[in-house]
């Protein structure tokens, strides 16, 4: 075997870097957004409909983990979700009523711990399903199947963006406010504005200038969950800032909206662990104030004092 000239050993490294470097371009520019994983529980409908469901749950998490729901280059990581799917009924043979449990979670900057974004139970999902059916993603067709998880794909999305970048987030809200849009459209079931948890509500919510400052407020708090490692203190300080802020806002905004609850429902917890040995337990006053479903818990914390 020969060996190579120092001239052409030298281009044979360049080339091996040039090589190394295109296919992680290529990986990033081409990665999907999710890391999704979807469970399926069909116990409530026949073994009929059992049958035809067998590949469903692979089918939409292949779906969902393959479909860049972006249009644009991802360089960051994927995000974790999951899509938890239980069938209310079968008709027809095709026409399927399911209740799902959508979470996501953002990764805690240079740590191996995860921040919950978003835990929402949807107990209203209606759409047309036939063995073997292979689905595509179409953002300008409403679809009773791919729309509903085009939406909370965007959601995911929007909200992982916002709490990196102040209202990075916008255009994947936008993109599921069309979604809401087309199925207003069609008239569709489970889409209609005003139910206890509404997707159209939610997504409005989100989108009004009125909820902007509290928008902007989740970005520092997410600072504050990643420096909170190396300075307590400081992240706190970026976690207390945004109840403030929500407090001040509230004799303008709608305290019980859909999108305070949705925050909320992932968020307290967390919120309670990171705050539960802050000097000012005032705080948790504040917080009865604004997130009144979970008064029990913050007057477990001012008990303890």
């Amino acid at each position: 075997m020969h060996k190579l000239h120092s001239g052409n050993k030298k281009f044979g490294q360049k080339m091996k870097k040039l090589i190394v470097l295109f296919f992680l371009s290529f990986n990033i520019l081409f990665s999907q957004e999710l890391d999704a994983t979807v469970n399926v529980n069909a116990e409530k409908v026949s073994i009929k409909y059992r049958e035809i469901l067998a590949d469903f749950g692979p089918m939409v998490q292949t779906y969902l983990n393959t479909t860049k729901f972006s249009g644009s280059p991802w360089e960051y990581d994927r995000i974790k979700c999951s899509f938890n799917i239980f069938f209310n009924t079968g008709a027809d043979e095709s026409n399927y009523t399911a209740q799902v449990v959508v979470t996501s979670m953002r990764k805690v900057y240079k740590s191996e711990k995860f921040s919950p974004m978003l835990l929402v139970n949807d107990v209203n999902w209606a759409f047309v399903y036939e063995k073997n059916q292979t689905i595509y993603y179409d953002a300008n067709l409403f679809n009773g199947l791919t729309s509903f998880l085009d939406f909370y794909a965007y959601v995911i999305i929007g909200l992982e963006q916002d709490s990196w970048e102040k209202g990075a987030g916008t255009p994947y809200f936008q993109k599921a406010f069309d979604v809401v849009n087309l199925a207003a459209g069609r008239r569709a079931t489970g889409w209609e504005a005003g139910a206890a948890y509404s997707k159209a509500d939610f997504i409005q919510n989100i989108l009004d200038d009125k909820y902007r400052a509290f928008r902007d407020a989740t970005s520092e708090y997410h600072r504050g969950i990643d420096i909170f490692a190396k300075n307590k203190a400081k992240g706190q300080e970026l976690i207390v800032k945004m109840i403030k802020v929500l407090e001040q806002m509230k004799s303008k905004i709608d305290i019980r909206s859909v999108y305070l609850k949705v925050f909320f429902d992932a968020k307290s917890g967390e919120i309670i662990e990171y705050l539960k040995d802050y000097p000012e337990k005032s705080i948790f006053k504040t917080l009865k104030s604004v997130d009144p479903p979970r008064l029990a818990k913050y007057d477990e914390i001012l008990r303890a004092e």
